[in-house]
């Protein structure tokens, strides 16, 4: 067999995989509230909040919007033409068009051209956000958080194109195979990396005083089985006045983490709650099943890449002879974009059904619906989250169920009908 047979082998042996965890891991039977509940719940918040709310999502909608189709067009301009294999040869030329060079200086400057390009819309997003009383950032601190998301992005993905055009050198018609494995292992090392090394770049985290908050946290992650080695309070405060807590890390690095802006605004019950349904991710395993539908996501999308190589009118428009050159990475990015747009719904989807799973478990393990829909009201009103966005838009693009459907989530199991 060829290794183009062998691909093709490995990348139907990837998909099936893929789909046997997906229907087993994955909580497809977890649907929304019905709609009754929901326009219930939707009219009893206050009305001046929801209008608030929309009105803060109208404004952002422009610059979110117009930021994915100029990125989009973008990387498709740069990997369906050859301009970024001429980026890539000018980022290199000064090192004697070494392929390192042109690897690591190449593919940074085709994504940071990208990212350039969309980055005054991102200065517009920050200023919507500002209007709102959302950040508390001035452009001073913004910008050296743009620069460290810059930089943490450059070392990570300068590695990981290093790495995957070494093995392309030193194994010109196997590396299919050997990058799938290391793209797969970049992702897991990635997912107990980064909490633990990136986080702290962006957020100083000290240890909850000792009291009777603390202590119930720690009591509850006991009770639920999921060992944690602290309580952490993040300074979010420097950056926003929006809510949230976390559960980070694995094994022994595993702790909870509340922002301070959380303490300031919800109750303790109201805490314990947020808590509680960020614990049911660590108890049904979501970060580790994510990481490992991620890792054959990645390694079946190396093998895709090899197998695309074979398509000589692609490779034409792109300016470039193989698919393994360093030329090549305006069109890696292309794929790359075109991908994400293709399976960002499927993914919203699925992330929606295991945050209504993470919900069901902190109902369950507080039995409490009464401060869980409290929570929600407030997490809403201080977020300025739209409690009911068009479902359009919460279809293609919403990670969490909106904030009527929970509420109306926590008013059903008050019922004992969920």
């Amino acid at each position: 067999m060829t290794p183009r047979l062998w691909a093709g082998g490995a990348l139907g042996v990837l998909a099936v995989v893929l789909v046997v965890l997906a229907v087993a891991l994955i909580p497809w039977h977890r649907p929304p509230a019905p709609r009754p509940d929901q326009l219930a719940a939707l009219g009893q918040l206050p009305g001046e909040q929801v209008e608030r709310a929309r009105a803060f999502h109208a404004a952002l909608r422009p610059g979110s919007y117009g930021a994915m189709v100029l990125g989009l067009a973008a990387a498709l301009l740069l990997g369906l033409t050859p301009l970024g294999a001429r980026l890539v040869s000018l980022a290199g030329r000064p090192f004697g068009d070494h392929w390192i060079a042109q690897a690591v200086l190449g593919g940074l400057a085709v994504v940071l051209l990208v990212e350039v390009l969309t980055l005054p819309l991102a200065a517009w997003r920050h200023t919507v956000v500002v209007r709102y009383g959302i950040s508390t950032q001035g452009w001073g601190a913004w910008s050296v958080d743009v620069a460290k998301s810059y930089a943490v992005g450059a070392v990570i993905g300068g590695l990981a194109l290093l790495g995957f055009y070494t093995v392309i050198r030193l194994a010109p018609r196997w590396w299919w195979a050997f990058g799938a494995a290391g793209a797969a292992a970049l992702v897991v090392l990635l997912s107990f990396v980064l909490p633990v090394v990136v986080e702290p770049i962006f957020n100083k985290f000290t240890p909850m005083a000792e009291g009777p908050l603390r202590t119930e946290l720690m009591t509850l992650a006991a009770r639920d089985g999921v060992p944690v080695r602290d309580v952490l309070v993040a300074d979010a405060s420097r950056r926003t006045r929006a809510v949230n807590a976390y559960v980070s890390g694995f094994g022994p690095t595993r702790r909870i983490v509340v922002y301070d802006t959380m303490l300031t605004e919800a109750t303790p019950d109201e805490v314990a709650s947020v808590v509680a349904h960020e614990l049911g991710h660590a108890k049904d395993n979501d970060v580790l099943i994510s990481t490992a539908i991620g890792a054959l996501g990645a390694a079946a999308a190396v093998v895709f890449l090899y197998l695309l190589g074979a398509w000589t009118p692609l490779l034409r428009l792109a300016g470039v002879s193989s698919i393994g050159e360093p030329r090549a990475i305006g069109l890696l990015l292309a794929v790359v974009a075109v991908a994400g747009l293709v399976s960002g719904p499927a993914q919203a989807f699925v992330s929606r059904r295991i945050e209504a799973r993470a919900d069901a478990h902190a109902l369950a393990l507080t039995g409490d619906p009464a401060t869980f829909e409290s929570m929600q009201r407030r997490l809403g009103t201080v977020n300025l989250s739209d409690p009911d966005p068009p479902a359009w838009e919460h279809a293609l693009f919403a990670s969490h169920p909106s904030t009527v459907e929970r509420m109306a989530a926590a008013r059903a199991y008050a019922r004992g009908e969920r």
